[in-house]
């Protein structure tokens, strides 16, 4: 029985978040977008780039921006800046963000598109030590001018707390 509680509280202890999520730290996000299990209507399948890097404005709520590129299976690519926000709900590494993003698509048969676009995504940061974790997270990108560019999709990313 003393074995158990011990593996427990080991296990518990190793998904929890230990970084403090406190005003004026910061975090930069690599990840790694699409992992072949997005969808839209515009392509079935697209790998992609993001990288976000923001500040805790008040503890637990950090302000964001970012940029990506993608590239899609059709040869077409996309490139994004943007701006958002992520909540964090403290000890638990689950967070919920939402997004603003300015996409600049250049397609392969000829033509460009721009498009804006408003995102929402949950995911869950798992940490390897105090400041760096794995994290996993879904995401859901609705465009503002055409309902083919919307997007469901998953993506892996490493965070950097600092």
């Amino acid at each position: 029985m003393k074995k158990l509680l011990i593996c427990i509280a080991c296990l518990l202890y190793t998904f929890t978040a230990r970084a403090q999520f406190e005003q004026n730290k910061w975090l930069i996000t690599p990840s790694i977008t699409g992992l072949g299990m997005s969808y839209s209507g515009q392509d079935k399948f697209s790998l992609g780039f993001e990288a976000e890097g923001g500040v805790f404005i008040i503890d637990d709520l950090a302000l964001l921006i970012s940029a990506g590129a993608e590239t899609k299976d059709r040869g077409d690519d996309r490139t994004s800046l943007g701006t958002g926000i992520r909540y964090y709900f403290e000890k638990t590494g689950i967070y919920v963000g939402a997004k603003f993003k300015y996409d600049n698509y250049n397609f392969y048969a000829g033509g460009r598109k721009n498009d804006a676009t408003l995102g929402a995504e949950v995911g869950y940061a798992f940490f390897l030590n105090r400041t760096i974790t794995v994290e996993p997270a879904m995401y859901y990108n609705q465009s503002l001018t055409n309902h083919d560019f919307n997007k469901l999709g998953m993506k892996v990313g490493f965070g950097f707390y600092f």
